[in-house]
């Protein structure tokens, strides 16, 4: 007799059961493994990332920033960063900054430190370092470079004290030849002889002081308020006249030569006091009986005017350091010559602000050429020409 349709058979039923059982096994096996996969990750601390707008603000910041991890990991750095050298790869390579991060992180305390960086072949930089936390786990620093204005109060103080001890010898001077007048009141000759002294003294004060505001003024930096065409021909005129005196006294010749009728843009009063300056430091270092020869030279860009002494001239050692503000080739020789040591530094600054240069050749004891080129004026000179002839009818 046959099994009926609808049963199934005892061996079939087995082998179901089998299957079924092995298919639960697996699925069984693989939520496991999914479920301890997911709870391994969820163990793991999550990288620190940089907040959101954070990155987007270093980008525009012209100073240099950083963001370092937990583990000293820089995570994000301005180009600046880069640029000046903090960052090497994802390093913190400046070890003070590190070691001023690590502090941040431990505390959590807001510090700002100065710095000096030093690199291979270039000059020393002095930075500014602020360090915040950033989050919890993360330190922001922000580094500004500094190193100018710690030149520029360094270069005050120098000044100060450089005005100071210059100041102290005409006032000195002066004191001591009253106190000298006042004994010999009953010697008209002696008191004649200490006056000229005195006088001589006053007029150094009052040349030294007047060269200090000028070179205060030029130091300012700022650009010409109303640049005029300014006629060389009356410049050279101004500073041979101003040197007339003291030329005259050591029987100094004056000549002046070269292109005329040249003109430049600018102040008419800088000029005439750069140029002034380098005839009377001209006349100050020659000797008796030379010459002294002003040229001008005029070509399609600027305008040349050349100083040539036969002085004592300088050595070579010394020529990079004249323009500096009251240096001297020789301090002992200032007391004879009358010199402030202002007078090429005020040179050079009005070169400076009128976009041209100052050079200067030397051969020790055959004398010296300075020349100072300024930019030519853009308009045609016969403007100035016209000029200056109505003026001379």
């Amino acid at each position: 007799m046959r099994p009926y349709a609808g049963t199934v058979d005892p061996t079939t039923q087995a082998s179901l059961a089998a299957v079924i059982g092995v298919v639960v096994g697996a699925v069984s096996v693989l939520a496991w493994h999914i479920s301890d996969r997911q709870q391994h990750q969820l163990t793991q601390p999550e990288e620190p990332a940089v907040p959101v707008g954070v990155a987007a603000v270093l980008s525009v910041l012209r100073s240099s920033a950083v963001v370092v991890d937990e583990h000293d990991v820089v995570l994000k750095a301005s180009a600046p960063a880069y640029a000046f050298g903090l960052v090497r790869g994802n390093e913190l390579v400046i070890g003070d900054l590190a070691d001023v991060v690590r502090q941040v992180r431990r505390d959590g305390q807001i510090r700002e430190t100065e710095l000096t960086l030093t690199r291979d072949r270039a000059a020393a930089r002095t930075v500014v370092a602020r360090v915040a936390p950033l989050g919890s786990r993360l330190v922001l620093a922000l580094v500004e470079d500094r190193t100018r204005e710690r030149r520029v109060e360094a270069v005050r103080r120098d000044f100060v004290a450089n005005v100071s001890h210059e100041l102290k010898t005409p006032v000195g001077a002066i004191r001591l030849l009253s106190e000298a007048v006042a004994d010999a009141a009953d010697d008209p000759e002696a008191v004649k002889r200490f006056a000229g002294r005195m006088l001589t003294e006053s007029d150094r004060l009052s040349r030294l002081v007047q060269q200090i505001i000028e070179l205060s003024r030029l130091q300012g930096d700022d650009p010409l308020e109303m640049p005029v065409r300014v006629g060389v021909d009356d410049i050279i005129a101004i500073a041979v006249d101003t040197s007339a005196i003291e030329a005259r006294a050591k029987r100094i010749s004056l000549v002046t030569g070269g292109d005329s009728e040249l003109v430049v843009h600018g102040s008419h009063e800088q000029i005439a006091a750069a140029v002034s300056n380098l005839v009377a430091n001209a006349v100050a270092y020659s000797g008796e009986g030379s010459s002294v020869v002003v040229t001008t030279r005029g070509t399609d860009t600027s305008v040349e005017v050349s100083v040539i002494d036969q002085g004592i001239g300088i050595p070579s050692g010394e020529i990079d350091r004249i323009f500096e503000r009251f240096y001297r080739v020789d301090p002992a020789r200032h007391r004879s010559t009358g010199g402030t040591g202002l007078g090429l530094s005020i040179v050079k600054h009005v070169a400076a602000t009128h976009g041209g240069d100052v050079t200067v050749w030397s051969v020790e004891g055959q004398g010296s050429t300075f020349t100072l080129s300024l930019p030519r004026s853009q308009t045609m000179d016969t403007t100035y020409q016209s000029t200056t002839q109505e003026v001379r009818r």
